[in-house]
C-alpha cells in the first residue's frame, strides 16, 4: 500500500508534516510506504532533523505549493507543479493508493473531483467529524463544512454515506441514523429538516432512529448524525473551541481529551472514487500521523467499494437519481 501525503500543506508544514511522516512510519506495517510530496530539499532536511533515513520514504519533488489563501479552483490549474496537483495526479494514476493533506480544503475537493471524481449516483462529497460517546464509542457527524446549503435529497444521501463509514471504519454492525434537529418531534425544525424527516421516515437504505436535539450528540441514540454542513461546521467549532478552553483552565479527564483533533488526524472525503483525506489545517505532528494512520484504515476497510456497491443499489431503487 502507497499512502500519498501532501508535505506542503498546513500552517506548520513541512515540519509538522515530515514529523508527523516519521512518526507513522514507525507504527505502519513494513507492505506500506509513505510517498512525500513536496519540496525535495526541504523535505531531505526535515528527515535529517527528525534522524529519519529518506530510504524509508519514496520523495516527490513539486516546486510549487498552493497556499491556504489561493483561490481553490484557480491554484489547483494553474500550480501544476504543487504538491496537490501532482499528488492527485499519482492518486488517479493509482501511483498512490491514498492521499492526504491539511492544506487547502477546497482546493483538495477541487482536486478530488477533477481527479478521481464522486461515486455513481453521488450528488456531492462530504465530509465529516467523530465525536466522542459518553460510552467510549464515536459517533460521525455529517456534513460539517462542504455543503452549506441542502436539499433534502443531499442530507438522504449523507445518511447512507454515513452509515458505510460507521459500519467499515469504526466497526458498528447496525448503525443508528439520526437527523440533528430542535426537537424530536418529526414536525420540528424548519421546511428542510421536516421534509427529510419525512424522506428518512421508513427508510430501507438504512436504520433511521428520527430526530436527535443538540444535547444528545454525545450520547448512543444515534451513530450517524445527519445535518448541513452550515450547521455541522458551528457543531464542530463548537466542539474544538470547548476543548481549548476547558486544557486553558487546566480542567481535563479521558472524555474531554477525547474531544482533540489530534486524535483522529483528519476525515475522509465521503464519495469519492479513492481513499481522500482532509487534516485540520494547524496540524501538530501528532494529528499528522494519525491522519497518515487513517489513510491507511480507511484503504484496508474497502469503505469505497462498499459505497460504491450502495449507491449501485441506491439508483436501481431511486433511478432518476
Amino acid at each position: 500500500m502507497r499512502i500519498g501525503l501532501d508535505v506542503m500543506g498546513g500552517d506548520f508544514a513541512p515540519e509538522a508534516t515530515v514529523a508527523g511522516a516519521v512518526l507513522a512510519h514507525k507504527e505502519l506495517e513494513q507492505d506500506n510506504r509513505i510517498v512525500l510530496f513536496g519540496d525535495k530539499n526541504r523535505i531531505l532536511a526535515e528527515l535529517e532533523r527528525n534522524n529519519a533515513y529518506p530510504e524509508q520514504f519514496d520523495i516527490v519533488h513539486c516546486p510549487e505549493v498552493i497556499e491556504m489563501g489561493d483561490s481553490p479552483i484557480r491554484a489547483f490549474s494553474q500550480k501544476t507543479h504543487s504538491s496537490l496537483s501532482i499528488g492527485f495526479k499519482f492518486l488517479k494514476t493509482k501511483k498512490i493508493n491514498t492521499f492526504a493533506s491539511a492544506g487547502n480544503t477546497g482546493a483538495m475537493l477541487v482536486g478530488t473531483m477533477y481527479s478521481v471524481d464522486s461515486i455513481s449516483g453521488v450528488i456531492r462529497p462530504c465530509i465529516s467529524t467523530l465525536i466522542p460517546r459518553e460510552d467510549g464509542g464515536s459517533n460521525i457527524m455529517l456534513d460539517v463544512g462542504t455543503n452549506p446549503d441542502c436539499k433534502g435529497d443531499l442530507l438522504y444521501q449523507f445518511a447512507i454515506l454515513g452509515r458505510e463509514y460507521a459500519r467499515h471504519v469504526l466497526g458498528i454492525k447496525k448503525p443508528k441514523v439520526g437527523l440533528l434537529n430542535i426537537g424530536t418531534e418529526e414536525k420540528k425544525g424548519n421546511i428542510l429538516m421536516q421534509s427529510v424527516h419525512q424522506l428518512m421516515k421508513g427508510s430501507s437504505d438504512f436504520d433511521f432512529i428520527g430526530n436527535i436535539e443538540g444535547e444528545e450528540v454525545f450520547s448512543q441514540k444515534a451513530d450517524v448524525i445527519v445535518t448541513d454542513g452550515f450547521t455541522g461546521n458551528i457543531v464542530m467549532k463548537q466542539i474544538e473551541g470547548m476543548y481549548a478552553m476547558l486544557k486553558s483552565r487546566g480542567l481535563s479527564d479521558d472524555f474531554f481529551e477525547r474531544m482533540n483533533y489530534e486524535n483522529y488526524g483528519g476525515t475522509p472525503i465521503l464519495g469519492a472514487n479513492a481513499p481522500v483525506i482532509i487534516g485540520h489545517g494547524i496540524s501538530s505532528p501528532k494529528a499528522i500521523k494519525n491522519m497518515i494512520l487513517l489513510s491507511r484504515d480507511v484503504y484496508n476497510s474497502n469503505m469505497i467499494k462498499h459505497m460504491k456497491r450502495a449507491f449501485r443499489k441506491y439508483k436501481a431503487v431511486n433511478p432518476l437519481k
